[in-house]
């Protein structure tokens, strides 16, 4: 058990993280006033989509039952990739 709570820990962090940085990208698309913030809607709709599937698989690996977890893992990989690098892209094109 404590493989897969450190394990959920890590993830929790890294959504954390990544809940903050499209919170940030989502005030400087309003601070750049109306016609930045529709350009970027699209972009910042997709990211928070990602971001609660990215819940959602967090909510599933705590939801499994003794070494089950491990078999959610690599699932969760790839959905995690995804939205780190999504969130990498967003941040390259806000600047």
């Amino acid at each position: 058990m404590g493989d897969k709570s450190a394990y959920a820990q890590k993830l929790e962090a890294r959504l954390d993280q990544w809940r903050a940085e499209i919170d940030s990208l989502q005030a400087k698309a309003k601070e750049a006033g109306a016609d930045a913030e529709l350009k970027y809607h699209d972009q910042l709709a997709e990211l928070r989509a990602k971001q609660k599937k990215a819940r959602e698989s967090l909510d599933d690996l705590n939801k499994a039952q003794g070494e089950a977890w491990k078999d959610l893992k690599s699932g969760m990989e790839a959905a995690w990739d995804d939205l780190g690098k999504a969130v990498r892209k967003a941040a390259d094109r806000f600047r």
